[in-house]
């Protein structure tokens, strides 16, 4: 667990926490019987602080990059033939038994 994870999780936290006063804001207005206007200052702060944390994290924590050559050592499946390429191995057909006969009668 890096800094950015940890500093993105504690972004993630400062915008759930402005999501939750902003939801207690309203609820306040509503007992006074005021209109919402939009959300106090604080909230905003809270807001910017927690996407500044949060695009930081994205920024900086990026997952592992992957090779695009095909010759790569990397890439296990470079034996296919290029047609092979649209085959799709996980699909409904397993949830039929192999030897089972579908033919429309009509």
């Amino acid at each position: 667990m890096g800094l950015g994870f940890v500093i993105g999780a504690f972004g993630v936290l400062i915008l759930a926490h402005a999501a939750v006063s902003t939801i207690q804001y309203k609820g306040l207005l509503k007992i006074i019987e005021e209109e919402f206007s939009g959300p106090p200052m604080n909230v905003l702060g809270e807001l910017l602080l927690g996407l500044m944390f949060c695009m930081w994290a994205a920024l900086t924590a990026p997952g592992k990059f992957l090779s695009i050559h095909s010759h790569s050592e990397e890439n296990r499946i470079v034996s296919l033939p290029e047609s092979m390429d649209f085959i799709i191995f996980n699909h409904r057909g397993k949830a039929f038994p192999p030897g089972m006969d579908m033919r429309l009668n009509h």
